[in-house]
């Protein structure tokens, strides 16, 4: 019988969001954790510095891996948050901010940051400098073991049995989006509304049936009795 490594798959990359808009937060969440990332939100300076001292002292499990910041916080400056996080965890830091003039991203880099991203930002272009940032400073967590299923998230590569798997996008973000709910059951709307607000393409139930299917087909060692993505029979789906 396949077996599932449940502590493999908390091993996740984990962020820090520090941003006080409302809807950027919702769209962030949505979108990084549609890549398998963690992500953990303050929507202060106050808060922000609150988080980085919790993950100096150990009380959050693993640490933060990257931190996604905003120059301009209700209460104070970024800035202030990118000196303490250097300096307590040395860890990656990106500002996310509208204020993009020269004089911003220099002093931007001067307090040591990683990279700049000027709002309004491309999606696409934000997860692949946060992937390359990862792998640059050697903080990748995001390579789960699941059997004979081996998932890399930062690289985006799928292998079972050490043999590379070529999914679609779709296959591919419907398998990060069990990996991001271990544990949890997922009924069919959720799965419905997370593809569709991840992807931005419209996906109906039946075609949700096809794509739980094709990647069954491709992941499970017997998909007519899956052991990694479970029916869980009136309620929906979970991962193990």
């Amino acid at each position: 019988m396949q077996s599932i490594d449940m502590d493999r798959v908390k091993d996740m990359t984990k962020i820090l969001l520090v941003e006080d808009d409302r809807e950027i937060i919702k769209n962030l969440i949505l979108l990084l954790q549609g890549e398998g990332f963690l992500l953990m939100v303050a929507s202060s300076q106050r808060e922000a510095l609150l988080r980085i001292e919790e993950a100096e002292m150990g009380m959050i499990k693993d640490g933060i891996d990257l931190i996604l910041l905003d120059l301009s916080l209700p209460d104070g400056s970024g800035y202030v948050v990118c000196a303490a996080a250097k300096h307590k965890l040395e860890v990656p830091v990106i500002f996310l901010t509208a204020a993009d003039d020269e004089a911003n991203v220099v002093a931007g880099f001067d307090m040591g940051a990683d990279d700049y991203i000027a709002k309004p930002f491309r999606s696409l272009e934000l997860i692949s400098r946060i992937k390359n940032i990862l792998r640059r400073t050697g903080r990748t967590q995001a390579v789960f073991q699941i059997g004979n299923l081996k998932i890399d998230t930062v690289k985006g590569v799928v292998q079972k049995d050490g043999q590379d798997l070529f999914l679609s996008a779709m296959e591919y973000r419907l398998l990060l989006i069990f990996l991001n709910n271990q544990g949890t059951i997922l009924s069919r709307n959720v799965l419905l509304e997370d593809i569709w607000d991840v992807a931005g393409d419209f996906v109906n139930d039946n075609t949700l049936t096809v794509y739980i299917k094709r990647l069954r087909e491709k992941i499970e060692t017997d998909p007519q009795n899956p052991k990694v993505i479970k029916t869980i029979r009136g309620r929906g789906y979970r991962l193990g």
